[in-house]
């Protein structure tokens, strides 16, 4: 799917936006731990997922600052990555967006929308968290500081698959594409920095806040964020519609297809009133991951170079 790469200027930062589709509604994807405007939605699932939504809206995708394309700022505050949300809904021209975010993105779409209400349509979750320090998720220091060693000396390997999707942990083609993007995402010593702000991010006082329409995802047996804190979200989010699929991959890219399909109609319906799910593109369900290997490799390449200009 083609689509240029363009910036906002957040503050003193560039933040890396691409849009795709031209429905009559916007929403705007806040990625986890990884995002790479360009590499990132060259994966079949991922582009999959793009096809679905740009059927019924303009899908806005961007880099959070420190990743990816957008400028490599140590700055890591979730209220300044609210504010780079603002400043790609302003370079596109989106009064109001709906805001859907999955795992840690989940935290800044929460700000986004207790700080920005007027500008959040509705809000959709999946597989987030208030806070990683406190119940109902709770991880002790001492846990998450080897955590942090072993993916500082590990990064680049496809190290996030064995947290993310222990299920593709044997799948070389996909273990070697997220090697790929954690490259081209984020330095050992970058990635180590965004997960300590993120550590201390705790967003369980705005709950109460939220007044855009809210619908939350979890898996029931997801292996890194534990459902409760799903469904504490769920619980303290006024008014959130509360759905748990099944599975146990936190990544929502090692969704089955039958289970990204729910969570599409299920967003479908929510931010439209109706589902409409298009017939399926025949090479995006055919697609093999190895088959993109090349194509990845290349990709990355280029944004190494980008990012090296910056840097």
């Amino acid at each position: 799917m083609e689509s240029e790469t363009r910036y906002a200027r957040s503050g003193g930062a560039h933040i890396a936006y691409r849009t795709f589709g031209d429905g009559p509604r916007d929403i705007v994807m806040i990625p986890g731990t990884l995002s790479h405007v360009e590499l990132y939605w060259e994966l079949p699932e991922n582009q999959y997922m793009l096809k679905r939504l740009s059927s019924f809206a303009r899908v806005i995708v961007f880099d959070k600052r420190g990743q990816g394309l957008s400028d490599r700022t140590a700055d890591q505050t979730l209220e300044e990555r609210a504010g780079d949300v603002r400043a790609v809904l302003d370079a596109v021209g989106s009064e109001r967006a709906a805001i859907y975010g999955w795992s840690e993105g989940g935290a800044m779409s929460l700000m986004f929308a207790a700080t920005y209400p007027e500008r959040t349509d509705a809000l959709v979750l999946f597989g987030s968290f208030a806070s990683m320090r406190a119940e109902p998720w709770a991880i002790p220091p001492e846990p998450f500081e080897r955590l942090l060693s072993s993916l500082e000396e590990r990064w680049g390997t496809g190290v996030l698959v064995a947290l993310n999707a222990p299920s593709r942990a044997n799948d070389e083609a996909f273990v070697r594409w997220v090697g790929h993007l954690e490259r081209a995402a984020a330095s050992p010593g970058g990635i180590v920095a965004l997960l300590r702000a993120n550590y201390e991010i705790d967003v369980r006082h705005i709950l109460p806040t939220i007044s855009a329409p809210t619908l939350i995802f979890h898996r029931v047996h997801d292996d890194l964020v534990p459902v409760r804190a799903g469904r504490y979200l769920a619980e303290h989010i006024p008014g959130a519609r509360y759905v748990e699929l099944p599975g146990t991959d936190h990544m929502i890219q090692a969704l089955d297809r039958e289970v990204l399909d729910r969570l599409l109609d299920e967003v479908e319906e929510f931010l439209t009133g109706k589902r409409e799910r298009p017939e399926p593109d025949r090479m995006l369900a055919t697609l093999r991951m190895n088959d993109i290997v090349g194509s990845t490799e290349r990709a990355v390449e280029v944004g190494d170079a980008r990012a090296g200009r910056r840097c």
